[in-house]
């Protein structure tokens, strides 16, 4: 790659992103089973060497490429009003997770997880503790304004709300529509 100029970690971040890019773009095209390091490192046009350098396995880059896509597409808005904030971040949890590149990263390494403990352990533990951390921002910010009590079980919270998308998604495989998520947020307000 001529012309990266590495950073203090001797790695480049153009050459990050398009290993980031590639295995994203690879999963979707041939599924989890398809996704090689020499085909990443094909289509980022980097030395597999490099590759490895930089990461231990397809799936600490696919783990990568997952968690810098949450952190891009869902960091909740604030919008000033729970209500809006819920529907707009639930119906965008569920687009993420049904219709894009990340989305099918994320069901891939779930499904990956089932047979790979130590895999599981890192995408609950980097994954799953950030993108938790920001489906709570919404009940955070109401409690904030005075329009959640202070001793709310904001994770209780969370897990009523975005816990059925997740379940939907990843058990039942049923369409996750704006109209479901934004029932669960009725359903949550009018009580």
């Amino acid at each position: 790659m001529d012309g990266h100029r590495g950073n203090r970690y001797g790695r480049s971040e153009a050459a990050r992103q398009a290993v980031l890019h590639a295995a994203d773009d690879l999963l979707v095209e041939r599924g989890f089973a398809g996704v090689t390091v020499e085909g990443i490192a094909a289509r980022a046009g980097v030395a597999k060497q490099t590759i490895y350098r930089w990461w231990p396995s397809k799936v600490d880059i696919l783990l990568d490429t997952f968690i810098d896509d949450m952190a891009e597409h869902l960091t909740p808005s604030d919008l000033g009003d729970l209500g809006r904030d819920l529907r707009e971040h639930l119906a965008r949890v569920a687009m993420f997770l049904t219709r894009s590149d990340g989305g099918a990263v994320f069901r891939a390494l779930v499904g990956n997880a089932q047979h790979d403990p130590p895999m599981a352990a890192r995408l609950r533990a980097d994954y799953l503790s950030q993108q938790r951390e920001r489906d709570r921002l919404p009940f955070l910010r109401a409690v904030e304004r005075g329009h959640l009590p202070s001793d709310v079980d904001v994770d209780g919270l969370v897990g009523q709300l975005v816990g059925p998308v997740y379940y939907r998604v990843l058990v039942t495989g049923e369409p996750v529509p704006r109209e479901f998520t934004d029932r669960l947020v009725d359903d949550f307000l009018s009580r």
